[in-house]
């Protein structure tokens, strides 16, 4: 009996097959892995998402800052234009200085529970950034494969093009000769005509797809190499959605947002209950020797003090319904991220079924697809040939000559769409990010860091960095064309790696 390799060892085999990816890359050329370290590095939705993250760090020290002792210093001077007729001994004028020094004692939980659903909010924010960077690095593999697509596509409409003008040319000089009839120079013509529109429209497709590289990497697409094979993916569905399951970042970042709610529930509840702070507090009043001034022969103090030490408790009685509206509205959130932890489960699995369903079929359409091309091949030649000895019309040429660039444009589409697949494949199952890849794009950002560094401060001076944008702005890139550099061969490129190895 065949026993089927399980999760844990195609997570591995995933694990070790995606690093090849990058250490198979010729480093010489504009390759796959430069465009994601590009991409990487550049790209403005990741940055804003890093960012987000950042904030979402700082939700910890403000949670945590109401349990923190409060140190507070007021002072004011004043003037008292008028006084009471009865008071001899008024001020003219005074100066107040209070401090107070406040230490909670107990707050019903509100602070641990909300320093909790911060950690917990934090982790989520951890878990969307590698979604986004999942994202993008599919968006750039689908870009970067339909700009090899698209300059194939043009290449052989270029192709198709020249062939008609030579065969239309051909066909005007047999008909000067009387070989031909009217009819065959306007079926080449009309041919030609068609094949020029089809040249323009994939003109078009491919600075489109030029465009789009710009938008996701930042830079113009050059000369793109092969990418490489992609690892060994889960042999059926099956075991693609349980990898998933466990390891989408999507998934992982519902999880926490529905484990959060559940300390904001007691945050609420926290709200009717007793609060207890501990407070020294101290007044300074310096009466700028106008207390008893109208009163002649008498000396006052200038100046007045008091202190205090003690504790204070807060019971709420009645807030006006407050409390039960947020404990209700609390627990409708939760309720809500339940909702929406299913729906992106729900997201997940049909994400990865459709991929592996989109590689696998594009996979079986690339066999057909090569076997059509050859087919296409003998059958144009042989049509040419039992032309030559009157045997076949130049319709039928035409025809086979359609035929053959229609499996050709096949075969370079179920090309791209095996590779994009399978990498969206890679992505759902949560391996397809940069320390997965191993790209070399220098220390990879460490989302911990920022929240090590901020997550304990207690100083009210610390600023982190000044706000600035790190990606790069696209404004002056020239606008793309559809020039594309010709090929010796007619047959179409063959990207690698559309297939697993290990089948």
């Amino acid at each position: 009996m065949v026993s089927l390799p399980s999760v844990s060892m195609v997570k591995s085999r995933i694990l070790a097959g995606v690093a090849l990816i990058a250490l198979a890359m010729p480093a010489s050329a504009e390759t796959l892995r430069e465009a994601l370290v590009e991409a990487y590095k550049t790209n403005p939705t990741l940055a804003a998402q890093r960012d987000n993250v950042r904030a979402l760090d700082e939700n910890v020290p403000l949670a945590r800052a109401p349990g923190l002792p409060a140190v507070q210093l007021q002072s004011t001077y004043s003037e008292n234009f008028v006084t009471s007729v009865s008071s001899f001994t008024a001020p003219s004028r005074l100066t107040n200085t209070q401090g107070s020094f406040t230490v909670p004692v107990y707050a019903g939980g509100a602070i641990k529970n909300a320093i909790a659903a911060a950690n917990t909010r934090v982790e989520g924010g951890r878990a969307s950034l590698r979604g986004t960077e999942a994202d993008l690095f599919t968006s750039v593999v689908g870009a970067y494969m339909d700009v090899i697509r698209d300059e194939s596509v043009v290449r052989l409409n270029q192709q198709n093009a020249s062939v008609l003008e030579v065969n239309l040319q051909a066909s005007k000089d047999r008909f000067q000769v009387g070989d031909l009839t009217r009819t065959d120079v306007a079926q080449s013509d009309a041919r030609l005509a068609l094949a020029r529109s089809q040249l323009q429209s994939a003109e078009a497709r491919l600075i489109s797809s030029r465009e789009s590289y710009i938008r996701l990497v930042g830079s113009p697409p050059g000369t793109l190499q092969t990418p490489p094979p992609l690892p060994s993916l889960p042999s059926d569905p099956d075991m693609a959605v349980e990898i998933a399951l466990a390891d989408n970042p999507t998934l992982l970042a519902a999880k926490k947002a529905r484990d959060a709610t559940k300390y904001d529930i007691r945050v609420a509840k926290s709200e009717r209950l007793p609060r207890v702070d501990a407070f020294v507090q101290g007044t300074y009043t310096n009466f700028l020797g106008t207390l008893g001034a109208g009163i002649s022969g008498v000396s006052f103090p200038q100046f007045d003090r008091t202190a205090q030490l003690g504790l204070r408790m807060t019971l709420p009685l009645y807030q006006g319904g407050g409390p039960a509206a947020r404990v209700r509205q609390a627990q409708a959130r939760r309720s809500q991220a339940l909702e929406q932890l299913t729906e992106a489960e729900r997201g997940v699995v049909a994400q990865v079924r459709s991929a592996f369903a989109v590689w696998q079929s594009s996979l079986e359409v690339i066999k057909s697809a090569e076997i059509a091309v050859e087919a296409n091949k003998l059958a144009l030649e042989g049509v040419k040939a039992e032309n030559s000895v009157g045997n076949r019309t130049i319709l039928e040429i035409l025809n086979a000559e359609q035929e053959l660039l229609n499996s050709r444009v096949t075969l370079v589409t179920a090309q791209r769409d095996a590779y994009v697949a399978g990498f969206a494949l890679l992505a759902a199952t949560g391996h397809a990010e940069a320390k997965d890849l191993g790209l070399d794009a220098g220390p990879l950002y460490d989302p911990v860091a920022n929240y090590d560094r901020v997550h304990n401060s207690l100083l009210d001076w610390t600023y982190g960095r000044p706000a600035e944008a790190v990606s790069t702005s696209t404004a002056k890139t020239p606008a793309q064309t559809a020039i594309v550099a010709p090929t010796v061969d007619s047959a179409t490129p063959n990207p690698a790696g559309t297939a697993p190895k290990d089948r």
